[in-house]
C-alpha cells in the first residue's frame, strides 16, 4: 500500500490492526478538514460535489440537503470514479471537493476515505451529519435536487 493510501485511513503492511470502530474512524480522519454543517453552502457555492448516501428511510421523513445528489452507499463509487462505465453525468473529478453526508457523521467518513482511496484526494464529509446540519437551522429540502440511484 502507498504512503497516499495510508495518509487516507488504510493500514500499512505490517501494521497492527484497529480494535475498535473508534480507532478505525480515527484513522479514517486523520488529517482531514472535515467541514461544519457552517461550511457547507459556501464549498458548494466553490463547486464542491455535495453527496447524501443516507438511506430512503431517512431522506423521506428527514428531508434533503439543497444542491446534495442522493447516491446509495452501495453505488457510490461506481458512479463517481471518471473510469466507471457507470459513472453518474456530471460528477467530480479527481481533483474536486466531495463532500459525503451520512445521518450524524459516521458512515460519510470511511465513504470518504474509500473515495481518497479511489483517487478523491480531497473526499471528505460533513461533521455531524445530515441532522446537525437541520438542527443549526440550516437550509433543507422536501425534496432532493438529484438522485443517482
Amino acid at each position: 500500500m502507498t504512503d497516499g493510501a495510508a495518509a487516507g485511513g488504510r493500514r500499512r503492511a505490517g501494521a497492527p490492526a484497529p480494535h475498535s470502530i473508534d480507532e478505525v474512524l480515527d484513522a479514517a480522519r486523520q488529517g482531514v478538514h472535515r467541514l461544519a454543517p457552517e461550511e457547507l453552502a459556501a464549498a458548494q457555492a466553490q463547486g464542491a460535489h455535495v453527496i447524501d448516501i443516507r438511506s430512503a428511510a431517512t431522506r423521506g421523513p428527514e428531508g434533503h440537503l439543497p444542491g446534495a445528489t442522493v447516491i446509495e452507499r452501495l453505488v457510490l463509487e461506481w458512479r463517481l470514479d471518471p473510469g466507471s462505465a457507470h459513472r453518474m453525468d456530471g460528477g467530480p473529478e479527481h481533483d474536486d471537493l466531495v463532500v459525503v453526508v451520512c445521518n450524524e457523521g459516521y458512515y460519510s467518513s470511511l465513504a470518504a476515505r474509500d473515495l481518497r482511496d479511489l483517487g478523491f484526494h480531497r473526499a471528505t464529509d460533513l461533521v455531524g451529519g445530515f441532522r446537525a446540519h437541520a438542527e443549526a437551522g440550516l437550509p433543507t429540502t422536501v425534496e432532493p435536487t438529484r438522485e443517482i440511484l
